[in-house]
């Protein structure tokens, strides 16, 4: 369900103990996100607003964030604008998906002085934008609209704020009875799209729910005329539960498989649905990580595509030195001929195309019949399969070389590709960077370089029941500096048996079983056996473990282990406490 006027003004009641809340700190992740740090009554909190283009939304949330170095200009300016300041408002525009929160903050002269924010969740017009209310003129917006994009209005420093294009929707909160029947009887289109068209801030979902409890026979798509007079009262049902902010958040799933959220109690989902006590639980657990991931996929495009073409031609590469490898083990076999070919020239005459010898090497002393050159002498061709005994023994070595060589570039590229499945954008950065190191790629950002080699990579931390933190390394710098340079000799490693996954520390000599369960599931959930059940997890003493000279980033060998078997419990890793630790916070 995309986030209508009805979840805009749950979400915004509920922001209502937002209120007077001091900003302390306002960050901008990426280039569609600002997150404020606030101190409420209540204690600390944090407040997404979102305009990404797909997932747009404005909620309390408990999530992580991980900060660019430095911080965008749209950033830079709600903070000069914003930081310091107290919420003093926050309001719904009708009931249209804009929301304003005003803060009040003194200037630089001590002066105080009072901000809007206007939040538009629009979908791909989405947009947050810093308004100074005294002159009505926009200070800055996440997403500029320059007069090439939109005659309509434009969205930029300077400009007079315009209100997005108003739909002349009835606001179903003050529509009465008869006012609501007359759209009924003199709209001829079925339920569900009449009641979209008709009422501003009605999503498809909500139409659905009131046509399905009027018992209309569009709510399952098929035709019939449309009963105004259920419609009613189920219409009149429901928005007296949102004008008195009566909202029981819950997510499902609809007839046709989709994850949906809803802030009003859904009768026609076909399964369980999960309630929550918040609507900002609710949203935070319906758009999980599907921002970021979506934002992942489009910058691990390119990553995606050279590992596994890398993969591919290793594969291939594989292949030939196994056939190379069965033809070179008859190196003994030409060995034998030229030796038989020497004991018997008194046998052999120039032209013969063939000998037929005894094989004095077989306890049989079978017969075997050796092809000839009929152009050579009987030495020469002796001296021929001796050659090419020489050149296949010689190759022997080279190949089995090359095949140790090949498997680990197919281990190592299938280590990255588990990694990038679970990758944060920091993450990638990361990765891409181990792949410019090891001279895979090109470095096109040399001005980078300046990078300090002491430099900590991004650090992912949870807490165990017992108060102990777990460190889980998610691609092979991180692997490196957990495994190598941060866990002491008596702290104890853990990774999946013979599948490519993260390295996981207890940092602590002292532990109980429920710590090495819960890092044993963090050790399975984030390798290639996520979705695996008894998934092999070894664990033995840092002092154990060591990476070979040579060997690729976050190789290691160990022994010393011991094995325990979990089965990686989503639900289980999502409630424990976490962090991330990076140079940059």
């Amino acid at each position: 369900m995309a986030l209508d006027g009805i979840v805009t003004r749950a979400i915004v009641h509920e922001l209502q103990s937002c209120r007077g809340a001091r900003i302390n700190k306002i960050y901008q992740p990426n280039d569609r996100d600002i997150v404020f740090h606030i101190r409420t009554q209540q204690g600390n909190a944090k407040l997404l607003l979102s305009a990404n283009p797909t997932y747009p939304r404005v909620h309390l949330t408990q999530e992580t964030f991980l900060n660019p170095a430095e911080a965008p200009m749209f950033c830079m300016i709600l903070r000069k604008h914003c930081e310091s300041g107290i919420i003093e408002d926050i309001q719904q525009v009708g009931m249209e998906r804009i929301i304003h929160i005003t803060i009040r903050q003194r200037d630089e002269l001590g002066d105080i002085s009072s901000k809007k924010i206007i939040v538009e969740l629009m979908g791909r017009h989405s947009n947050i934008i810093l308004l100074d209310p005294a002159s009505d003129t926009i200070l800055d917006g996440i997403n500029h609209v320059t007069p090439a994009i939109s005659s309509y209005r434009v969205v930029m420093p300077g400009f007079a704020y315009t209100n997005p294009p108003e739909q002349h929707k009835l606001n179903p909160l003050e529509t009465l009875q008869e006012a609501f029947r007359e759209s009924c009887l003199m709209n001829e289109e079925q339920a569900v799209p009449w009641l979209v068209s008709a009422f501003s801030g009605l999503s498809p979902l909500a139409a659905q729910e009131i046509a399905h409890r009027a018992g209309e026979g569009s709510a399952s798509g098929v035709e019939g005329e449309k009963d105004c007079g259920s419609l009613w009262s189920v219409f009149d049902e429901l928005m007296e539960q949102v004008r008195n902010h009566q909202y029981t958040p819950v997510t499902g799933v609809n007839a046709k498989g989709k994850s949906v959220f809803s802030v009003i109690p859904l009768t026609l989902l076909v399964d369980e649905t999960i309630t929550y006590e918040s609507v900002s639980r609710c949203m935070e657990d319906y758009y999980g990580d599907k921002a970021q991931r979506d934002t992942v996929k489009q910058k691990v495009s390119d990553l995606l595509r050279f590992l596994q073409n890398e993969r591919t031609k290793n594969i291939k590469k594989l292949d030939n030195l196994n056939k190379d490898l069965e033809e070179a083990g008859d190196a003994d076999r030409y060995r034998i001929f030229g030796e038989l070919l020497f004991a018997s020239l008194h046998q052999i005459k120039k032209g013969d195309r063939e000998a037929q010898l005894v094989n004095f090497y077989d306890e049989e002393q079978a017969t075997v019949t050796i092809p000839l050159d009929p152009l050579l002498t009987p030495s020469d061709n002796a001296q021929r399969y001796f050659k090419k005994y020489n050149k296949y023994k010689n190759s022997l070595a080279v190949i089995d070389e090359q095949l140790i060589k090949t498997r680990e570039e197919i281990n190592y590229i299938e280590n990255l590709l588990q990694q990038l499945s679970h990758a944060s954008l920091s993450d990638i950065d990361e990765i891409r960077e181990e792949l410019i190191q090891q001279g895979y790629l090109r470095d096109r950002n040399r001005k980078a370089k300046k990078k300090k080699k002491n430099d900590k990579p991004t650090l992912h931390v949870y807490t165990s029941s017992e108060g102990i933190e777990l460190y889980v390394g998610k691609n092979n710098l991180q692997n490196e500096y957990v495994t190598n340079r941060l866990a002491s000799s008596n702290d104890t490693w853990l990774h999946t048996k013979d599948i490519p996954g993260s390295h996981v520390v207890i940092r602590s000599s002292e532990y109980g079983d429920a710590t090495l369960q819960e890092a044993a599931q963090l050790a399975a959930y984030y390798s290639q056996a996520k979705e695996s059940s008894s998934v092999p997890v070894d664990y033995t003493l840092i002092r154990h473990v060591r990476k070979p000279n040579g060997a690729k980033p976050g190789f290691v060998i160990y022994d010393n282990q011991k094995t325990l078997f979990v089965t990686p419990d989503e639900q289980r890793i999502k409630a424990m406490p976490s962090s991330v630790k990076n140079n940059r916070n």
